[in-house]
């Protein structure tokens, strides 16, 4: 595939992923010098149940020129204390390798595919935040503490939590609906469809299309019924006829 195609398909997952009425809250992208195939992304946590809820985390996300036939890159900048993600902020993610390595035990159900998307990898790295995949880990300090003490790992988080606050771009303002963080563009279609008033006039072009007079159905139920009723006493004066014979 060329850079012009790979450029086209980037540009349209752009544009979805930047439209108010179909993005996904969690996420604030900016293009980086207006290149197409670097791409700045705010992470942010809005489950509140999450221990990086509230967190603001900067990363850039880099597309190879074959895109979408092989993975983008990814690094946090900082780098967030996490048992997936390098010291120097690269992230370690099943569906960010690429597939069909043999010398991988990776299931190929979750590397990367040219059916993946940039809002699947979005979603997959906000899962891995607070499901970390530890064989193996990116950051064996980071790992070891997450299982062996975790009260020190959720205190170094919080920290970072509140570290990245201080990322989160001037004129931006923090979403806060937890219920839309990470839905996707056909959930958010869904919602308005609910949300958009009934058209009052639905009822009468339904009537127009399927019209009747309920007192001409009447009318010939009756009719039905009157002949029903003068076929049977013809039925037995016949056989009167044939009992007097």
């Amino acid at each position: 595939m060329s850079s012009k195609s790979a450029a086209a398909i980037l540009q349209r997952q752009f544009k979805d992923l930047t439209d108010p009425k179909k993005r996904i809250p969690s996420f604030h992208i900016e293009l980086d010098d207006d290149n197409i195939f670097l791409w700045n992304i705010g992470v942010m946590v809005l489950n509140p149940d999450s221990l990086y809820h509230g967190g603001y985390f900067k990363g850039q996300m880099r597309f190879p020129q074959d895109f979408p036939f092989s993975p983008p890159s990814f690094r946090f900048t900082p780098a967030i204390y996490h048992p997936n993600i390098y010291r120097d902020g690269r992230l370690c993610i099943s569906i960010l390798h690429q597939g069909g390595d043999p010398t991988s035990d990776e299931p190929e159900s979750e590397t990367w595919s040219p059916a993946q998307t940039v809002e699947s990898v979005l979603i997959s790295i906000i899962s891995l935040l607070d499901d970390p995949n530890g064989n193996p880990p990116a950051n064996i300090d980071a790992s070891v503490e997450f299982r062996k003490n975790f009260p020190e790992y959720k205190k170094r988080v919080l920290k970072e939590v509140e570290r990245s606050k201080k990322d989160i771009p001037e004129d931006f303002v923090m979403p806060d609906d937890s219920s839309v963080a990470y839905s996707n563009n056909q959930a958010i279609k869904n919602r308005e469809l609910i949300e958009d008033p009934i058209d009052e006039d639905f009822w009468y072009e339904s009537e127009e299309e399927e019209s009747f007079d309920e007192e001409s159905v009447m009318d010939e139920n009756e009719g039905d019924e009157f002949e029903q009723d003068d076929d049977e006493e013809e039925e037995e004066e016949e056989d009167e006829e044939v009992i007097a014979k």
